[in-house]
């Protein structure tokens, strides 16, 4: 198991030695059965004792060598042997290589490539794509974060997601990206400022193509080396957890890029992928699917996403496309795609894995959460495995942000015949736990900024965003807003510039800024509005038939005694005395105005407190002033016995 090896002077060393990452016989046993769950401690490139190990799963190679610096890329220098019936090839290198770049040689008959680690722990700087030995040692300083993670996590816990690309977020001054150090420096300050409780990181993983922002990824170990090493991006995870912020990673199951150097025909066969396009080619995204019915395959995926637990304390997973999992028929005409053993189009395969993956996140790491982004009606998605779900931990409300968008995108003049768009939702809303997402891919490709989407004059435009920001925080369901779209930016996101931060010079985008913080902040102080976000007993609606004058009103409730009422105005048309029935007695005060002056806003609303009137029927009413194009909160604290 040990092979002849030449250190960086030329000179050979031979080493007989077993590969002491090979695998034992429990080993095997996971292997083969799809379990076995860490498999980033015995595959790939490791450093122990001064000697180098390496290992890699090529069961149809008929050669595999490690090529290197150390060697010169010379291939017939450092062959690998089998590790018995595994498929996995191993061997010892007799020198510490940490920091030297290495590709493994395959050979099969004709067929020849050289193949980055699939569990290499760093590579080198794209477009160049060998990967480099690394260690992963780092000294945490989040104890007590992680002590008290749990808190940040449960479904009644108030979570507020920031979405960000990296790359793009900010820039240096003359446009280059900020190192994982820099962003540590600033990013959490600002996330913890704004009142956010989370941030998710679109896929960091290495990928050779900046402009897939991640999602076609080829180091699947690896955080991208574009913004420094791995320590470095550790050290960024820790700068949010100092500052009580959780971390998401977006993470890719569903398909893979067919880079040369990638996995796509690993070893000469369509290894990780099924052979057949009709079930191992994706159309959409011109990529390969994962054969989720292999072992080792899913034993893959499952060591990935418990490594980023496991050695970068991440808090959570967003699982992309999972709608693209679910479906064999996904995107694809009748002819292009291969029932299952049943006849039907769901894919069982990626079904069992998706189960797998959250038993086995939720078995270790009970105070984590998975996100689906998942589009379709699939039953049961955020369900118990046990009951036949999925077992998620979220699933994006799609439809809420798709009728939402939709919505706003009608003038205010028309906006009553598309009244159904907003009380749709609430016939599914406590089927499952939703996030309410307005995330990067709806900002792109000509879809136009959030601000852009609106109808109206620049004023009009940004009071429907005010809008949108306070109907998305008063509605049941977690919140994720992608960056930018908290100051209001014009711009469609694009990836190779930042931000457009200027912005924040002009009052009215300092406004939409400090209006987001302050609904960060008072959806965290009331438990009306996150502790039964999953919970139908928590929502009650107290107008939703005004299609005329485009109006709906809800309350949100905690407890019997904790009850917020939320008023929406989605006209331009401030109504005067606009008359609700409410249930008690009690003297209401207006907490959030979303048309403020302090916003942007024209100023209009409730400054005084109303009280509560009795009409001669025994109605309980109150009348409002319902400012143009806003939203309003009121708080009506509970009577005493003597004050009623």
């Amino acid at each position: 198991m040990g092979l002849a090896s030449s250190d960086s002077t030329g000179a050979h060393l031979t080493r007989s030695k077993p590969n002491s990452g090979s695998f034992n016989a429990d080993d095997m046993h996971l292997w083969f059965g799809g379990t076995h769950y860490h498999l980033y401690e015995k595959l790939g490139s490791r450093v122990s004792g001064g000697e180098t190990h390496f290992a890699v799963w090529a069961p149809n190679a008929d050669r595999v060598s490690v090529i290197g610096e150390w060697n010169g890329w010379e291939p017939n220098s450092d062959a690998l042997k089998p590790l018995g019936d595994s498929g996995i090839w191993g061997g010892v290198v007799s020198s510490d290589l940490k920091g030297q770049t290495y590709k493994y040689r395959i050979v099969n008959g004709s067929f020849q490539v050289d193949k980055a680690d699939p569990f290499g722990f760093s590579h080198e700087l794209p477009p160049r794509t060998a990967s480099r030995v690394w260690n992963l040692d780092y000294e945490w300083r989040d104890a007590e974060w992680i002590a008290d993670r749990a808190a940040h996590s449960e479904h009644s816990a108030p979570i507020s997601i920031y979405e960000v690309h990296l790359g793009s977020w900010r820039r240096g001054g003359a446009g280059e990206h900020l190192t994982y150090d820099e962003l540590a420096a600033v990013l959490p300050d600002y996330v913890s400022d704004l009142g956010f409780t989370h941030v998710e990181l679109l896929p960091v993983m290495e990928h050779p193509f900046f402009g897939s922002w991640g999602y076609q990824a080829t180091g699947y170990f690896a955080p991208t080396s574009r913004y420094g090493t791995p320590q470095q991006f550790m050290g960024l995870i820790d700068a949010f957890h100092q500052r009580g912020i959780a971390v998401i990673l977006d993470w890719v199951p569903s398909h893979f890029p067919g880079d040369e150097h990638g996995l796509a025909f690993f070893d000469g066969t369509h290894l990780f992928e099924h052979a057949d396009p009709r079930q191992g080619y994706h159309p959409d995204w011109n990529s390969y699917i994962y054969n989720f019915g292999r072992p080792q395959v899913r034993s893959f995926l499952i060591s990935n996403a418990l490594f980023w637990l496991d050695r970068y304390h991440i808090d959570g997973l967003r699982v992309d496309a999972v709608a693209s999992m679910l479906y064999r028929n996904y995107s694809r005409a009748d002819g292009e795609w291969i029932p299952n053993v049943h006849g039907g189009s769901e894919n069982l395969e990626a079904v069992a894995f998706l189960q797998d993956l959250n038993e086995a996140v939720y078995g270790r790491y009970p105070d984590t959460q998975t996100y689906a982004e998942e589009s379709t009606s699939w039953p049961m998605v955020t369900g118990l495995t046990s009951a036949g779900g999925l077992g998620f931990g979220y699933k994006w409300d799609m439809g809420w942000m798709h009728d939402t968008l939709d919505y706003l995108s009608h003038d205010p003049l028309y906006r009553s015949y598309q009244h159904h768009l907003l009380t749709f939702r609430n016939m599914y809303a406590f089927s499952e736990n939703y996030v309410l997402p307005l995330s990067h891919d709806e900002v792109v490709h000509g879809k136009h900024s959030l601000a852009n989407k609106m109808r109206g004059d620049a004023w009009k435009m940004l009071a429907n965003l005010r809008l949108l920001f306070c109907y998305q925080f008063t509605q049941p369901g977690k919140k994720l807003l992608f960056m930018g779209a908290e100051f209001a930016q014009w711009h469609e996101w694009a990836h190779d510039s930042q931000l457009d931060w200027w912005l924040l010079e002009e009052p009215a985008h300092r406004g939409m800024s400090r209006l987001v913080g302050d609904l960060n902040r008072f959806y965290k102080d009331q438990p009306a509005l996150h502790r039964t976000d999953s919970d139908a007993d928590g929502f009650e609606w107290a107008v939703v038939d005004d299609a005329e004058r485009s109006v709906i009103a809800y309350y949100r409730h905690a407890e019997p005694d904790e009850s917020l009422l939320v008023v929406h105005n989605l006209t331009p048309i401030p109504h005067d005395s606009y008359r609700l029935n409410v249930g008690r007695h009690g003297t209401w005060s207006e907490v959030i105005n979303s048309d403020a002056e302090v916003y942007g806003g024209s100023g209009v609303g409730n400054a005084r407190p109303i009280t509560t009137t009795e009409s001669p029927d025994g109605d309980l009413h109150i009348e409002l002033t319902l400012p143009p194009l806003a939203s309003v909160v009121l708080t009506c604290p509970p009577q005493s016995d003597e004050e009623e």
